[in-house]
């Protein structure tokens, strides 16, 4: 019986011209290093399937961590097909989109100082609060010209945010406006956890207070129009960073038509996620779904196992180190592919 084995190669720095090559490398190297460059082929095969449907989860402050153009990048380019994520990211997204900034934090100012000056500290960086009142600026525009009689859902306002954000803010680049230009919808699942729900909360507050029809808010639409979108897809993928209520609400997806199929006997075909990419750093022996592997997950009918199709890469890395890695090789990747295939159409040309 043969052994099988796949041998390793050195990283050789001198044979690596772009961070494509650098990842190809690692991807044949050991570690979180090999796992990178794994990650990077999985979430290659998904761009590159015509077929496949990608929705992309958010949590954590990656907007705060300046990853925001990156998502967007991704939705631009028509890789990304649907977003999940928590509101908060949206609302700090938001705060990029208009032009507002984010600041790194003086070792030397104390959490009381911040408060008292105004500035809310996450990990390393500040976001003042003048960001979120200008925020809640832009939310109120956008929820006085909301009719009381459209029920409310996270994928409707936020495609109402996008729709703002590409009338007012022309020269800026944000996830909600990309994602409003490119028809891709976003859903918060835990929206009412986030200074978004916050400020619908606060503007049906003064709609009740001024005799006005307050907003209503119904999630279960989220949940419906998220279902009937991949049910419509051949295949499925999904690109995690980090975990929580986004990742698990995409991923129960497939559990929820077998629900639909076994206890109320619809006719409706199982459906299961093919791809996944996830980059997260938290460990599996604490037992939450954020460091839970795809693996775990096949046992709960959420991905196609590996036997039947599957193609998995997990990385165990911040997110603000992977993601960039990842997403640019895989783009080097793309963009090379296009020039060749132009090159070739010259060619083709000029006979």
């Amino acid at each position: 019986m043969e052994d099988r084995l796949i041998p390793l190669e050195p990283l050789d720095l001198g044979k690596v011209r772009s961070i494509d090559d650098l990842v190809r490398a690692m991807s044949k190297t050991a570690f979180t290093g090999r796992q990178l460059g794994e990650a990077a082929d999985v979430l290659e095969a998904m761009a590159r399937d015509e077929d496949a449907f990608i929705v992309m989860t958010l949590a954590g402050a990656m907007t705060v961590a300046k990853q925001g153009l990156i998502i967007s990048e991704l939705i631009d380019r028509g890789i990304i097909n649907a977003i999940v994520s928590t509101g908060a990211l949206m609302a700090h997204g938001l705060v990029e989109a208009t032009g507002r900034a984010h600041f790194r934090v003086n070792p030397e100012v104390s959490d009381e100082e911040l408060y008292q000056q105004g500035y809310n500290r996450v990990y390393d960086t500040l976001e003042p609060e003048q960001n979120l009142d200008d925020v809640e600026e832009v939310m109120s525009e956008v929820l006085e010209g909301w009719d009381h009689n459209d029920t409310m859902c996270s994928y409707k306002l936020n495609h109402a945010i996008g729709a703002y954000l590409a009338k007012t803010a022309k020269d800026q680049r944000g996830i909600l406006k990309s994602a409003f230009e490119q028809g891709v919808p976003v859903f918060v699942p835990a929206f009412t956890d986030s200074e978004l729900g916050l400020d619908v909360a606060l503007n049906n507050r003064l709609r009740e207070s001024t005799g006005r029809h307050k907003i209503r808010y119904d999630p279960f639409l989220d949940l419906e129009h998220f279902a009937a979108t991949l049910l419509r897809q051949k295949r499925l993928g999904i690109l995690t960073i980090g975990g929580g209520v986004p990742r698990n609400w995409s991923q129960q997806f497939g559990p929820f038509l077998e629900l639909r199929h076994r206890r109320l006997g619809e006719n409706i075909p199982l459906k299961r996620y093919h791809y996944g990419v996830r980059i997260c750093p938290e460990p599996v022996y604490w037992g939450g779904l954020s460091g839970s592997p795809y693996s775990e997950a096949i046992s709960w009918g959420k991905f196609v196992p590996p036997a039947e199709g599957g193609k998995f890469g997990e990385v165990f890395v911040d997110a603000t180190v992977g993601l960039p890695i990842i997403v640019a090789a895989v783009l080097e990747r793309l963009e090379k592919d296009k020039s060749l295939k132009g090159k070739a159409k010259k060619k083709m040309a000029a006979k």
